[in-house]
Formats: structure tokens, C-alpha cells, sequence
């Protein structure tokens, strides 16, 4: 429990700061593998939830700065990795995503979380009920379909799914102002200090942060704690 957290206020129109409901807060990276794979997970516990606690997602910025890099360089560490999450979730990175990962002196990606966290900053000013579904599309669109999210071009598939203007879209996504909110988030990050992802906490008052998830977490070991802390709370 993080007692000198500041309450966290989400980017899009509604605030949680006076919700009555409890808050569930997954903080991930579209870049983060684990992730990838826990997002059945954290799908299936946000249907189960959706009438108890209000969603927000938040992006953890894992490689920005000094942490962007070049698929060259980090491509053979997946090579490896992405096997343990296969494993353990279930979930399977798509041919076109490996083939990067398998080809790193062929591929220019650029391996930064900086413009996916932009995007769903977007996202949540027009749909934020979608944001956990955005964020976990943005997941598929990399790991599956192999979509580089530091082009823009690998967006454009979910603007229809999304009936986002394509201008409109594009322009905020190089704007400074949604580009800001994103490094909010990137800073809650560091003041609930989240080292590693997925992390999912439940906000049951204005400073009272649980951790409920760090990690990977089975279904059924996150609607156990998840249960105890509503119990606690009630």
C-alpha cells in the first residue's frame, strides 16, 4: 500500500478522484512482452469488474531516453524471452513480429514506448470505456501483426475500429500537448515505483494504492487478491 501517492487523474474527460468505486489501475508497455501475454488476463478481470471498479490504463514508458533502442540490438534477448511468455500465458507472438525479432539486421525498428502511450492518451480523451481495449489492440498490432508503433502508419488499421478522424488523429499524435500526458503518465510511474510490468493496483481512497499484480499473474491469483481487497475495502 502507497501511502503518499498523489491521486492519480486519468488523461481522458472523467476523473477518479472522486469516484466512489474503487479504481483498477494496469499499468503496462506496448513494447512489454509480458504484457502481451497478460492481456486475456486482464480483459477477462475487466469484464468481471466493469460494475465494481472503473478501468485505467496507464503507460509505463519502459523504453524511453537512454531505453530506446534499436531492434538490432535487443532482438536477440527476445529471441529468447518471448518463448518463457508463450509458455507460461498461452499467448502466441504472430510470424510477421518474428520475423524482426529473428532478422534484426534486416529490420529499422525502433524499439520506443514513447508514441503508443501518445496514442492512447488520444484514445482516452474521445473513448476512455476503450482504452483497455485500445492498449491491448496496440499489443496485437506489434507482437502479431508486426506493426512498427514508432511509425505512424501503424496506426491508421484501428482509426475506423476506433471512428477516430484521421487528421485529427495524426495531428495530436505529434502535438506536444499529448505528448505531455504521456510523460505524466511515464512520471506516475516512477512515483508509484513500478519497476517492472504488468503491475495492476487497486485505488480504494485518495492516497491508498494496493498492488494486486506484479508481473504475470494467473486469472484466478489476481481475482483472489482483487476479491480480498474489495472485501477489505467494504
Amino acid at each position: 500500500v502507497f501511502k503518499n501517492a498523489i491521486p492519480l487523474i486519468g488523461n481522458s474527460s472523467r476523473s477518479y478522484l472522486y469516484s466512489m468505486k474503487p479504481v483498477l489501475y494496469y499499468c503496462y508497455d506496448a513494447y512489454c512482452s509480458w504484457c502481451f501475454g497478460f492481456s486475456p488476463v486482464i480483459k477477462k478481470i475487466a469484464g468481471d469488474y466493469k460494475d465494481e471498479m472503473e478501468i485505467e490504463v496507464l503507460s509505463g514508458g519502459m523504453m524511453i531516453g537512454e531505453g530506446v533502442m534499436p531492434i538490432e540490438k535487443i532482438g536477440p534477448y527476445i529471441q529468447t524471452a518471448y518463448k518463457r511468455v508463450e509458455e507460461l500465458s498461452g499467448i502466441k507472438f504472430g510470424e510477421d513480429f518474428l520475423w524482426h525479432i529473428n532478422n534484426p539486421d534486416k529490420s529499422d525498428w525502433v524499439m520506443n514506448s514513447e508514441k503508443p502511450a501518445i496514442a492512447l492518451c488520444i484514445l482516452k480523451e474521445y473513448y476512455p470505456e476503450r482504452q483497455l481495449e485500445f492498449a491491448t489492440d496496440l499489443q496485437y498490432a506489434l507482437n502479431y501483426d508486426g506493426r512498427d508503433l514508432d511509425d505512424d502508419e501503424a496506426y491508421r488499421h484501428l482509426l475506423d475500429k476506433y471512428n477516430l478522424q484521421p487528421e485529427a488523429f495524426y495531428s495530436k499524435l505529434n502535438d506536444a500537448e499529448y505528448k505531455e500526458m504521456a510523460y505524466y503518465e511515464f512520471a506516475l510511474m516512477k512515483q508509484l515505483q513500478v519497476n517492472g510490468y504488468p503491475t495492476v493496483f487497486i485505488q480504494t481512497g485518495e492516497t491508498k494504492f494496493v498492488m494486486v499484480a506484479r508481473g504475470y499473474t494467473a486469472y484466478e491469483d489476481l481475482k483472489l487478491r482483487i476479491d480480498n481487497v474489495i472485501k477489505e475495502t467494504a
